[in-house]
């Protein structure tokens, strides 16, 4: 007869911090340019699905050259460049122009494009004939993308479909930016 003491103990899950500093090496390896983005996202799949801490060791092992100094001057390089790209999106929404989302009782969808049809005509290169519309929806203004060419974005980040905005947001139609505005 066997005891539970003659099988051999398997090792504790990995935690999350061990997969979040291995996940860590590699975004780092990426930036620097020691990893391409198939390995990065190859070796990253393996990380999520290891078990054992010797294989996320394997997976990061030819990126730990730098010493902790480089790896803090790092850190704080991407954090200042973090910084500037913030202090410039705040920077440029106050000097944006303001749209002034419609009443909210408004049945009709305000839509946006070149066509001198659209209830706002923006005659620019980069916006399309019929660009997007933005309707409100049970009290929530959406802005909707209608196929345009040069895209609609929301706060930097184009509109796949459509999406929920708010006072304040930053919106562009290709290239022209406008801040909404509820007052």
């Amino acid at each position: 007869m066997t005891s539970s003491f003659d099988h051999q103990a398997h090792p504790a899950r990995l935690s999350d911090a061990e997969r979040d500093r291995a996940l860590k090496v590699l975004k780092d390896g990426v930036a620097l340019g020691r990893l391409s983005h198939d390995t990065f996202v190859r070796r990253m799949e393996l990380a999520l699905a290891a078990r054992r801490p010797d294989e996320l060791a394997a997976l990061t092992a030819d990126l730990h050259t730098d010493g902790r100094w480089t790896r803090a001057m790092v850190g704080a390089v991407s954090a200042v460049s973090g910084l500037t790209v913030r202090l410039r999106r705040a920077w440029t929404v106050e000097r944006l122009p303001k749209l002034m989302l419609p009443g909210s009782g408004d049945p009709y969808p305000l839509r946006i494009g070149r066509d001198p049809a659209n209830r706002l005509r923006l005659s620019h290169e980069s916006v399309s004939r019929v660009h997007a519309e933005l309707t409100s929806q049970g009290g929530l203004w959406v802005l909707r993308d209608l196929g345009s060419t040069n895209g609609t974005t929301v706060n930097g980040r184009r509109v796949v479909g459509a999406a929920v905005v708010q006072d304040g947001d930053q919106v562009a139609f290709g290239t022209i930016a406008f801040r909404l505005s509820a007052d």
